[in-house]
């Protein structure tokens, strides 16, 4: 197993990024959105951050700001989203058939992609390191197998060895169910602000000790396949005249979409027709 993480740059094709990942199950990609979006970022989010509590438990983090339902609350998420890096990346590792019969003809399916969770996630001097997991406990994985999940950390303030930066262990993704993390092999990520982690789902990790005197602040979307359950609830999550000022491709990535062979309709349809009539009615009422 490789002891560190690779970096790439912003200029990175998806194939390159999804070799890494496969291989070595993270990566750093280096200045992945420009300043403005940055400061679009802090600009929206800031100030609910800051009125936001800590976490109640021990996974969450009693020094630990988790702030979700990002979608309803700024539209520059979008750009982070849409990076090809990520969301090019993960269509390459997730989307990828599976043979099953229809009509008596033996032919192949391949799900697509949603998002499924959103959070800000600051962590506050004082907090002890998260215990590593897999984020593909929330869908009770067992391993070794397909991957189903990417996931990006931004960094929207400086990650570093002592304020918290994440801890991961690379190549675990590998690790069977019956073998533990290796605490000693957890590397944390350092990187500026703009950059991201990328991670698949079967990769251990965690929020990493602040020992420094300022919060560590990364913002968190991952992508899953189509065919599992969203872990945040984009419906109650983000409103659907907020879901309606976004491109189509990100209204389908929300949720308002099909997976292949027929998974989540809406009145046996494409539920993106919703979205569209929707529009119909608005225009017709102005």
């Amino acid at each position: 197993m490789e002891s560190t993480l690779i970096r790439l740059s912003p200029h990175s094709s998806a194939d390159e990024v999804s070799e890494v990942l496969e291989r070595d199950g993270g990566l750093i990609v280096e200045d992945l959105v420009d300043e403005e979006t940055l400061r679009g970022l802090w600009n929206d989010l800031g100030p609910a951050l800051e009125d936001w509590q800590y976490g109640a438990d021990d996974f969450s983090g009693h020094r630990t700001k988790r702030l979700s339902s990002l979608f309803a609350r700024t539209e520059h998420v979008a750009k982070v989203v849409l990076a090809p890096q990520f969301l090019g990346a993960a269509r390459k590792l997730i989307e990828r058939p599976v043979p099953v019969w229809m009509g008596g003809k033996r032919v192949e399916l391949a799900p697509n992609v949603q998002i499924s969770a959103t959070q800000v996630i600051q962590i506050w001097p004082g907090e002890g390191a998260q215990w590593l997991h897999r984020d593909d406990m929330s869908h009770l994985r067992t391993y070794p197998s397909r991957i189903s999940r990417v996931q990006l950390m931004l960094a929207m303030s400086d990650f570093t060895a002592e304020n918290g930066g994440t801890l991961v262990v690379p190549g675990s993704h590998t690790l069977g169910d019956e073998q533990p993390p290796a605490k000693d092999r957890a590397v944390p990520v350092e990187m500026k602000a703009g950059s991201c982690l990328l991670w698949l789902g079967g990769t251990y990790h965690g929020g990493g000790p602040n020992e420094s005197g300022a919060p560590r602040t990364g913002l968190t979307v991952s992508l899953i396949a189509g065919n599992m359950r969203q872990e945040e609830n984009q419906y109650l999550a983000v409103p659907r005249e907020k879901v309606k000022e976004f491109p189509e491709e990100l209204q389908r990535l929300l949720g308002y979409d099909t997976c292949p062979p027929f998974l989540g309709w809406y009145e046996s349809s494409d539920p993106h027709l919703l979205l569209q009539q929707d529009a119909r009615t608005d225009g017709a009422g102005q």
